[in-house]
């Protein structure tokens, strides 16, 4: 009987440890707001699985920092790993370095070049970069009446949400219901307040006449905002968007000074990434895309997403 007792025992200690996971996590930058939602939604949901454990990294920006850190995961043995990319396209040869070892991989966020070609145990979860410029444009164009200049601030060049985000607006911008919509500038101001707001202090300061602000995310929209503030322009004049739907987006909302933003749920994208990893590291199916929407938010829903946050 005591021989069944503590092998029972035994059993229920190796079960418990062979169910133990630990999550290798490299996340572009920890100084991004957005970024922190994200991080923080992963860390949040662990926090509530048993035995699962998240090593999180801060890859500063850095491509070959980031590589190195998938690298580190590998010879630590990580079960999965999961990758917030610094650039995306350099995400193939990350593919390849998890694919040899035998380590799942799952890209949140930011779209891999490669995810058209994504090996097995590898998967992308984020928010359909098609929905957020567009539906952030069309309602731009809506508040315009259909006419305007706009100004389009990027972000950084490297990454793939910047590129289609932009190329979203464009796209809006071609439509027949809003083709009178001018783009008189378009700049990169890489994601950043303080360069967004150098960026539109530069436009006013060279006599650019515009009245419509579309901005890829909401650091650079309230950045935008800073700078037509202190320029002394009335907000009334001008049509300000962003898109991700922060707190610090939803104040200015609030405060009467950002028109648009576009909810992109932060911690789902975080939950959804975790989700992801923890079934492919057990050899379980996951679609190679899974997305998670984006949501219109305006003054007149504004409500709904402070409560969310």
């Amino acid at each position: 009987m005591k021989k069944y007792i503590l092998g029972a025992a035994l059993s229920v200690l190796m079960g418990t440890a062979a169910h133990a996971e630990t999550i290798g996590v490299s996340m572009a930058l920890f100084d991004d707001n957005f970024l922190t939602v994200l991080r923080n939604g992963m860390s949040d949901y662990a926090k509530t699985l048993d035995g699962v454990t998240l090593q999180i990294e801060d890859a500063q920006n850095d491509v070959a920092k980031q590589q190195s850190q998938i690298q580190n995961f590998i010879a630590a043995g990580v079960d999965a790993i999961i990758v917030n990319p610094v650039d995306t396209d350099a995400t193939a040869a990350m593919s390849k370095i998890a694919a040899d070892a035998g380590v799942a991989l799952v890209y949140v966020n930011r779209e891999p070049v490669n995810v058209n070609e994504l090996p097995e145990k590898q998967a992308f979860v984020a928010s359909n970069e098609a929905e957020s410029g567009t539906l952030e444009t069309k309602e731009v164009c809506r508040l315009l009446g259909g006419k305007g200049k706009a100004v389009v601030m990027m972000g950084e060049l490297s990454n793939q949400a910047a590129r289609m985000r932009t190329q979203d607006v464009k796209d809006v911008v071609a439509t027949d219901e809003c083709k009178g919509i001018e783009i008189v500038e378009e700049q990169t101001a890489n994601w950043s307040r303080t360069q967004g707001a150098d960026l539109v202090t530069n436009w006013l300061s060279a006599g650019l006449e515009f009245n419509a602000v579309i901005a890829n995310n909401d650091e650079m929209a309230i950045g935008a905002i800073q700078a037509l503030k202190a320029a002394g322009k009335d907000m009334k004049d001008y049509v300000v968007a962003g898109v991700d739907a922060t707190q610090d987006a939803l104040a200015a909302m609030e405060a009467g000074d950002l028109d648009v933003t576009v909810f992109q749920n932060a911690a789902g994208q975080g939950k959804g990434s975790v989700d992801a990893a923890l079934k492919l590291a057990k050899g379980e199916a996951v679609e190679k895309k899974v997305y998670i929407p984006f949501e219109l938010v305006t003054p007149e829903n504004l409500k709904d997403y402070q409560a969310k946050n």
